[in-house]
């Protein structure tokens, strides 16, 4: 479980570094980190499949890296909380909407092959997908309506992102048990 959530730690540098208004820093430091998790995963043997997260990373912070640069003072810099949501959001449901969780690889390295085809296998991680994708978008508002009405509330900032990781991290881990047990009774 914890190797798993090694995918998120691009995001979670991004989101500790840009806090501090210094997002080409967080922008750079989150393409470092993900391309460097994605060439240690490569190595290892993981397929690409279980690196939909840190794939999407690499793509998100090579542009935000772009703009951070290109336009230090954009409007979308006091936004980047939200952004970055938002992309985990469309990272979420465009997986869920090609019928392929992102959640479904990462399974896969922790469960047997026989499980792999069964409807249920497929149902938990569409389910664990969803909860995601569901976090991700209500903390894309919540952050971007706070962002516009007081741009310097970092502590409320910091509770909404940490809230809404740990809430989906947390079902992540204990639902699969719920439904294991719920089979086997």
């Amino acid at each position: 479980m914890l190797r798993s959530l090694l995918g998120f730690l691009p995001w979670i540098v991004y989101a500790v570094i840009a806090t501090s208004d210094n997002w080409r820093y967080g922008a750079v430091a989150g393409l470092v980190i993900a391309l460097a998790v994605i060439v240690a995963d490569r190595r290892a043997g993981k397929d690409w499949d279980q690196m939909v997260i840190e794939s999407s990373a690499a793509v998100f912070f090579t542009v935000i890296t772009l703009i951070s640069f290109v336009s230090p003072d954009s409007p979308l810099m006091p936004y980047g909380p939200a952004l970055v949501n938002v992309w985990l959001g469309i990272t979420s449901w465009g997986s869920l909407a090609i019928r392929k969780p992102f959640t479904l690889g990462i399974a896969r390295s922790m469960t047997p092959p026989e499980v792999w085809r069964t409807p249920q296998f497929y149902r938990v991680n569409a389910i664990i997908t969803s909860v995601w994708g569901v976090s991700f978008i209500v903390a894309a508002v919540s952050l971007a309506a706070l962002l516009h009405v007081a741009p310097h509330a970092t502590a409320a900032v910091l509770v909404i992102k940490i809230v809404t990781f740990v809430a989906p991290a947390v079902f992540t881990a204990r639902y699969p048990k719920i439904v294991e047990a719920r089979y086997a009774a």
